[in-house]
C-alpha cells in the first residue's frame, strides 16, 4: 500500500475494520502475520470491486452477446489450411528459438485436490511407464527444445502460496530435473480477499484473512511484480509460452506456433481445438465488436453452442484450451493497467470458511461470499493483431483435472499412448492399434528422444540399432 498511513488505521478509514477486530487477542506471531497479509490487500480495489460486483446496484453479472460472432482461424494444413504459411511460420519460430527470444510460462498453483493428490499438481505422475511427474515431462521437453535449437530456454513457473515452498522443494530435491537452475524461475500468483455480501472482507481465523488465488489472469500482473519480465529483458526475451500445469500433452516449445505470432507481428496468439462436442465445457473464441473474445461455455446459451453452419459444422467450434504466446511488452502494459488496459474482475459466489462476530468458526452450508479472479483469455481485446491458431487435440490436449472419467489419469496416459503409437507409425514402424489408435503394449517415448513429431523423426532417423532404453524408448 502506497499510503504513510498506520495500516490498521487505512482498514478503519475504508470501513474493513472487522479485519483487526481480535489484534489484541492475537500472539506477536499472528499479529505479524494478520499484518502482513493485510499488506497486501489494494483497498481500492477492493472497494471498487464492491461497487461495481458485489453492490445490490451494480447490475446483473452477466455477459452481452450482442453482435457475437464465431472468430476467425489459421487452419492446419491438413484441414484446408495454407501449407506454405505454416511453413514459413516454423522457420520464424526456429529461427527465434535459435536467437534466444522465447521463454516457457507454466501456470502451476494449483493442488492435486481433485485427482485426491495431496501435493503441488505439477509434482503429480502422468506418463505411461516411467511414471513421471508433469514437471519433469515440461522439463525435458524445454530441455530438449533448447538441445535442438542450440540456445537453453528460460522456464517461468508461477506457483500459489499454497504450494510454493512444496514446489521449490521438490525442484531441489531432483536435481531441477536436469534443468540449470539459474534457468527457472519461481514467483508466487497474487491473492485476493473474499468478501461478504455486504462487502467486508471475511477473515478465516481470527488471526488470518479468507484469501484465494486471483485467477490464471493474475499471472500477468504477477509476472511483472516478480521480477520476471525484467528478467526477460536482460536475457533479450520478447516471447513467453504460456501453458497451464495440467496438461502433459501441450508442445510446450512449439516453432509454427511462435512463427505465427511473430510473424502477425501479435501481442497475444492463442490455440484452438475443434470442440469435440457441443455440451464440451470450453470456453469459446468469439469476436464482437470488432475485438477478439472468449466465452466461457457457461456464459455461451445450449442453443448457441449447439448452432450448425451448412455443412451441419458447429458455428461455435473454436475451443479454448488455455495455451498462448504473449509478447513481454504486453504483459507488462496490462500489467501496469491504465489507459483503458485493464483485466476485468468476475465474480464468483462461494462457501466461504470464516468466523463470526465473536470469533467462532463458520462453516457455511450455502455461498456466504465473493470471490474475485481474473482470466488471462480477457488480454486478448486489448492486445494489438490477437489470433487464434488451429491445433490437433490429439498432439496438444489432455488435461488431468479428474480422478476418474474425463480429463483423468487414465484417458490422459492413453492419450499419450496413441501419441507414441502415431509417431511410430508415421515413421515406418508399424505398431498394432485398436479402432480409437490405442495400441496394445503399454510403452513410452522420453520428450529427450521427441518431444512433438518431428523431433521424434528426427530421433528416429538417426538410430542405427534397435531401439533401447538408452535411446529413450521404454517398455514393459
Amino acid at each position: 500500500m502506497s499510503s504513510s498511513l498506520p495500516l490498521i488505521e487505512q482498514f478503519q478509514r475504508a470501513g474493513q475494520a472487522q479485519v483487526f477486530a481480535f489484534f489484541d487477542q492475537l500472539t506477536p506471531a499472528e499479529q505479524a502475520r494478520l499484518l502482513a497479509e493485510a499488506g497486501e490487500i489494494d483497498l481500492a480495489e477492493v472497494d471498487r470491486l464492491n461497487r461495481t460486483l458485489v453492490a445490490k446496484n451494480a447490475g446483473a453479472v452477466g455477459v452481452n452477446l450482442d453482435g457475437l460472432a464465431p472468430a476467425p482461424y489459421e487452419l492446419l494444413p491438413a484441414n484446408g489450411g495454407d501449407a506454405a504459411a505454416w511453413a514459413r511460420a516454423k522457420t520464424a519460430g526456429e529461427d527465434a528459438l535459435r536467437a534466444g527470444r522465447v521463454a516457457a510460462f507454466t501456470v502451476a498453483g494449483g493442488q492435486g485436490t481433485r485427482l485426491g493428490y495431496d501435493g503441488p499438481k505439477g509434482t503429480f505422475r502422468v506418463t505411461p511407464v516411467k511414471q513421471k511427474s508433469l514437471f519433469q515431462v515440461f522439463a525435458e521437453k524445454i530441455l530438449a527444445a533448447g538441445t535442438r535449437y542450440g540456445k537453453p530456454l528460460h522456464w517461468f513457473i508461477m506457483t500459489s502460496h499454497q504450494n510454493h515452498a512444496a514446489t521449490e522443494t521438490f525442484f531441489t530435491e531432483n536435481n531441477f530435473l536436469g534443468l540449470d537452475r539459474a534457468r527457472v524461475h519461481f514467483f508466487r500468483q497474487g491473492r485476493m480477499p473474499a468478501v461478504s455480501f455486504e462487502g467486508k472482507i471475511l477473515l478465516e481465523t481470527k488471526g488470518s484473512l479468507a484469501l484465494s488465488p486471483d485467477g490464471h489472469g493474475g499471472s500477468l500482473r504477477a509476472l511483472a511484480r516478480s521480477g520476471a519480465l525484467d528478467l526477460m529483458q536482460r536475457e533479450g526475451i520478447d516471447t513467453l509460452s504460456y501453458f497451464q500445469v495440467d496438461n502433459p500433452l501441450v508442445r510446450a516449445i512449439d516453432p509454427a506456433f511462435i512463427g505465427w505470432h511473430l510473424l502477425h507481428r501479435s501481442e497475444m496468439t492463442s490455440k484452438m481445438v475443434p470442440k469435440a462436442y457441443a455440451e464440451e465445457k470450453v470456453g469459446h473464441f468469439c469476436v464482437q465488436a470488432g475485438k477478439l473474445i472468449v466465452v466461457e461455455y457457461s456464459d455461451l446459451p445450449m442453443a448457441i453452442q449447439r448452432e450448425v453452419d451448412a455443412a451441419g459444422k458447429l458455428r461455435y467450434l473454436a475451443g479454448s484450451v488455455a495455451i498462448h504466446m504473449l509478447d513481454r511488452d504486453f504483459i507488462r502494459r496490462v500489467a501496469a493497467g491504465g489507459e483503458g488496459v485493464e483485466l476485468p474482475f468476475h465474480r464468483a459466489d462461494k462457501k466461504i470458511p470464516t468466523i463470526d462476530a465473536s470469533g467462532n468458526p463458520v462453516k457455511p452450508e450455502k455461498a456466504n461470499g465473493v470471490k474475485f479472479e481474473m482470466f488471462v483469455f480477457d488480454a486478448l481485446p486489448f492486445a494489438k493483431n490477437p489470433l487464434v491458431i488451429e491445433a490437433r487435440r490429439a498432439d496438444d490436449f489432455s488435461p488431468v483435472k479428474n480422478a476418474d472419467g474425463l480429463d483423468s489419469p487414465k484417458t490422459c496416459r492413453e492419450d499419450q499412448l496413441r501419441q507414441f503409437a502415431r509417431w511410430l507409425n508415421a515413421n515406418g514402424a508399424p505398431l498394432a492399434t485398436d479402432a480409437t489408435g490405442l495400441p496394445a503394449i503399454n510403452f513410452e517415448v522420453s520428450p529427450l528422444f521427441g518431444y512433438d513429431e518431428d523431433s521424434f523423426a528426427s530421433s528416429w532417423s538417426a538410430l542405427t540399432a534397435k531401439p533401447s532404453l538408452t535411446d529413450g524408448l521404454y517398455l514393459t
